[in-house]
């Protein structure tokens, strides 16, 4: 068994696209059009048959709520592999992306916590070199 889909619920569709593709690098997997809204799935170009992420529409009651309290708390919904997240932070930073929390080491990994801009915070985190 492995992980085929994760879901990231996003209040606007077409700014998530532009964020997780032009910003954080990903590339546009699937678009299919389900009425007001879409299957939107983005995947890392490193492994593009690897896990998709979907971009789901934020539009269920029960989901902004979940949202807005994570956010207030500073949780993440979800963590993205980089391989260094002081290379990544100072790459985002250049393109205007809002970080929560600077690179902190956190025993064996660092992270960094980042604002999609669609309602999100998301970690990204590498494991530290054992000396």
């Amino acid at each position: 068994m492995k992980i085929h889909l994760s879901s990231v619920c996003v209040d606007d569709q077409d700014k998530a696209l532009r964020f997780y593709t032009e910003v954080l690098g990903f590339v546009k997997k699937h678009e299919v059009p389900l009425g007001e809204h879409r299957w939107l799935t983005v995947v890392s170009p490193e492994d593009p048959e690897g896990t998709e992420l979907v971009l789901e529409p934020d539009s269920h009651p029960a989901v902004r709520p979940y949202k807005e309290a994570l956010a207030k708390d500073g949780i993440p919904v979800t963590s993205f592999a980089v391989d260094d997240v002081h290379a990544e932070y100072a790459r985002l930073r250049e393109l205007g992306v809002e970080f929560t929390q600077e690179p902190a080491e956190m025993g064996p990994v660092t992270t960094a916590v980042l604002d999609d801009t669609c309602g999100n915070l998301i970690q990204i985190a590498h494991t530290n070199q054992v000396p």
